[in-house]
């Protein structure tokens, strides 16, 4: 049974491992959306920049968080968020299920939903589906929903809620660290083409051997999957994690929270 959620509800969990799959419209005028998420510790707060999985760092370094990248369905274009909820490390109690606008304000974009599928069912039905509708239409990036603990098991709760200051100033208000002579090192060495940044996505990694070929996703060349890249192993204890970035200071100018 499909659970259409309305915002501030919340649905029990069963699924050790579920998909959060953000759906829109594309159209003329109609921006990219990109999907991230944010895993918070007891303080609400991220523990470290590992913990922001987004298109310059797809996989948390747990491997148990990750971007399965975007695709072209019936109903629109599909940018996806996977998650072990049986594997997440004990200290996570909330994972923040984030979208993203490129350069582009919400109100441009149409029939924006979450759904949330149990991953290990390949043509189920979605657990629960969130219409989201921004309440200014100025907003850059929404926290579309979240995943939390609430004693054993982990619920859904639906949000909506709404940054005028882009995925920087939603991560930012969340712990992610602002440095500003580091992202200034960061950008120059990003116009010598040799570290990512947030605003420079980086090319779609090539599939490992036994990633089964899936169809063309949108954005992204034939050749790549879409869901299930082959992403390497979590990076070693005390390194440096791929996507690591820095951004400049901005306050939050957050919208109905």
């Amino acid at each position: 049974m499909t659970h259409a959620m309305l915002k501030g509800s919340n649905v029990p969990l069963k699924a050790t491992t579920v998909r959060a799959v953000l759906r829109w419209t594309p159209g003329q005028g109609v921006p990219d959306v990109d999907a991230s998420a944010l895993l918070l510790g007891p303080e609400g707060r991220v523990r470290s920049d590992e913990d922001f999985v987004f298109y310059n760092q797809p996989r948390h370094p747990a491997g148990k968080v990750w971007r399965l990248g975007k695709k072209r369905v019936a109903e629109g274009l599909t940018d996806t968020i996977q998650t072990d909820l049986a594997g997440v490390e004990s200290e996570v109690g909330q994972i923040l299920l984030v979208a993203s606008a490129d350069g582009a304000t919400f109100d441009r974009v149409r029939t924006l939903s979450i759904l949330l599928y149990d991953a290990a069912i390949a043509e189920g039905e979605p657990l629960a589906t969130f219409d989201i509708r921004p309440e200014t239409g100025e907003e850059t990036a929404l926290i579309c929903g979240e995943l939390y603990r609430r004693g054993d098991g982990w619920k859904f709760r639906a949000l909506g809620e709404g940054y005028s200051n882009g995925l920087k100033g939603l991560a930012t208000d969340f712990g992610i660290s602002v440095d500003e002579s580091e992202e200034a090192a960061a950008a120059a060495d990003a116009d010598a083409g040799s570290t990512p940044s947030l605003s420079q996505p980086l090319p779609p990694e090539q599939p490992t051997a036994g990633v089964p070929q899936q169809p063309a996703a949108y954005g992204f060349p034939a050749s790549l999957p879409t869901y299930g890249y082959g992403y390497p192993d979590a990076a070693p204890a005390g390194s440096a994690p791929a996507g690591e970035f820095r951004m400049p200071p901005q306050g939050p100018q957050f919208i109905g929270r």
